[in-house]
């Protein structure tokens, strides 16, 4: 025979892993069809709460609604994925519609961290617009993994395979006719049967021509054509299976589903109503009872295969076996008190061990700006070629405003609750595309703090020349500390990402860049903190008519809240890293 016959796992997108429990589960990955279909439906659900938000305004007007409503629609923004895929057991409304669901590759739910991750490298994804890399690796990576589950060491799963056995049944005639083929043999065709529309034509055609060598003399009067004879041989052999018909060995198989069939119903009531409540509402001996059905299952699953059994009877144990799974291993849910340790010692503490790779983006962020500084002093006409419109109109009403008595940028006391979290959710989102950058081997991370360094020094290079410098550091002094440190922090975690890429050590580079990324989740963590106590200063001090000295006040405040913040990173610096 020129070609051997392929397994069902050569000819689907399958990922193997094995429980504590030792037993083996086959997940089929989700393809880009079932996958495009849930973002749609997600992406339809956070548009149409985008837009409903500011129907708040209405009920409760006022500046705090619109911060609310303003804090909301970034909240929602960045944390609509990584909220439901952390809480949900991997799953958003449109994945659990679509029945697939987000898994780490050891077949752990995924839990807050991957989900975080692999949802703030959703920013790399999806460049160049329209979602472009995302589709390009969902359709060339072999288990349909895009950048996102690369770094988050995830993968989309079927949550709800065609559960072929529950639709045949297992009553069986007294009489039936003999499987022609073997299990393995049946398993091949089947697999060829479910995939060949979706194979390359040239490796169909092997697949088919191999296949037809094997089975051909066992089949005397086949018809002519191949497709059609693969077609009805795999109805026949399918028949005779559900009828009963296989070796012994299969019977057997048939038999055990007889037998167990009502004890995996149970289980499977029992699963569902704990994906969704949690084992922490079950009862002691409910929580004993449910560990034993799952040992049950997994053993049952074991002697199944052992005897052979039809796919649509492996089916529907892998899919009972890997829901108690996920059950079982899912994160304890995140309580006040650890967020609270999370953020006041982890964050740190992680940013205190990358403390070079932090040094290293601060560098990357004031360098350009010392660079951007001198040339435009040296050469005044090229702000004009390099700043956007929005500086150039502020630095040119700047001598006008001081005039006036007026800052830099002044909010009336009404307006600046939505001052403020408008401007935190704009560096939330710069920060976490910093970090996103990191993906591609560092590179738009350098680029991303580069730029920023470099339209800082341009600007204040700028507002040097027109002589109003005092106007804008004015503005900058009370927030500045903090927010550039925490976007260098950003920078820095996605720096952690590219050095996996680019020298793996001894580990493979996608071991490499999980284990990367699940050290650079807290430092993220620490951005945000450090961002939403920037931010809440720009809004509400720096966007007020607070006095120079009350300013310079604040930022020796928050330089001293970042040395405590660090200092207590320092404390901990030997703690291990979140997952």
């Amino acid at each position: 025979m020129p070609y051997p016959p392929v397994s069902p796992v050569d000819l689907g997108l399958r990922h193997t892993v094995e429980t504590p429990e030792s037993v083996t589960l086959d997940y089929e990955t989700a393809g880009i069809g079932s996958r495009s279909l849930a973002a749609a439906v997600d992406h339809g659900i956070l548009v149409a709460a985008l837009i409903g938000l500011p129907v708040l305004r209405l009920v409760a007007p006022g500046s705090w609604a619109t911060a609310g409503v303003i804090a909301l629609s970034a909240a929602l923004a960045l944390g609509y994925f990584v909220a439901f895929e952390s809480w949900w057991q991997g799953q958003t409304p449109g994945k659990r519609l679509v029945g697939i669901r987000v898994v780490r590759i050891t077949g752990h739910p995924a839990g807050l961290g991957p989900a975080l991750i692999r949802n703030l490298v959703r920013i790399a994804d999806f460049l160049p617009p329209p979602y472009v890399t995302g589709f390009l690796f969902l359709f060339f990576h072999p288990r349909a993994r895009r950048l996102g589950d690369l770094a988050a060491g995830t993968l989309v799963v079927r949550d709800r395979p065609i559960d072929r056995y529950r639709r045949a049944g297992v009553s069986r005639p007294a009489t039936v006719a003999v499987a022609r083929l073997d299990p393995a043999e049946y398993a091949w065709l089947e697999s060829f049967q479910a995939r060949s529309t979706a194979l390359d034509p040239a490796a169909g055609d092997r697949l088919r021509t191999a296949l037809v060598a094997r089975f051909a003399a066992r089949v005397p009067d086949r018809p002519a054509d191949d497709t059609r004879f693969l077609r009805e041989l795999y109805e026949e052999e399918r028949s005779v299976r559900a009828a009963g018909g296989g070796n012994a060995d299969e019977r057997t198989a048939f038999r055990l589903a007889e037998r167990q069939g009502g004890r995996w119903d149970e289980f499977d009531t029992l699963a569902r109503a704990a994906s969704g409540r949690g084992l922490d509402r079950f009862s002691a001996a409910d929580l004993i009872d449910f560990a034993a059905r799952y040992r049950e299952a997994s053993a049952d699953l074991a002697r199944a295969r052992t005897y052979g059994a039809p796919t649509a009877i492996l089916d529907r144990l892998e899919r009972l076996v890997a829901a108690g799974h996920n059950v079982l291993y899912r994160e304890p849910p995140r309580s006040l008190s650890r967020l609270t340790e999370l953020a006041w010692r982890r964050c740190p503490a992680a940013v205190v061990r990358a403390w070079r790779t932090v040094g290293l983006a601060l560098v990357l962020l004031f360098a350009p700006a010392a660079v951007g500084w001198t040339i435009v002093r040296e050469r005044p006409g090229l702000a004009y070629e390099l700043l956007p419109d929005v500086m150039l109109e502020r630095a040119a009403s700047a001598r006008a405003r001081i005039a006036r008595g007026l800052s830099y940028y002044e909010a009336a006391p009404e307006d600046r609750p939505a001052a403020a979290a408008a401007i935190i959710g704009n560096n939330v989102r710069v920060a976490f595309a910093c970090f996103a950058g990191g993906i591609f081997f560092g590179v738009g991370s350098l680029v991303l703090l580069a730029t920023n360094g470099a339209t800082l020094g341009i600007s204040a290079a700028h507002f040097a020349n027109l002589g109003v410098l005092g106007y804008l550091m004015a503005f900058i002094v009370g927030h500045g500390v903090l927010e550039l440190f925490a976007i260098a922090v950003a920078g820095a975690a996605g720096f952690r990402l590219g050095y996996a890429l680019a020298a793996p050590g001894d580990r493979s580079r996608g071991d490499a860049l999980v284990v990367a990324g699940r050290e650079a989740i807290p430092m993220v963590g620490a951005t945000v903190v450090l961002l939403l106590l920037a931010g809440t200063i720009e809004g509400l001090a720096s966007a007020s008519d607070a006095g120079v000295g009350e300013r310079v006040t604040i930022s020796a405040l928050s330089a001293v809240f970042l040395i405590l913040y660090l200092t207590n990173g320092w404390r901990h610096r030997q703690d291990a890293p979140d997952a």
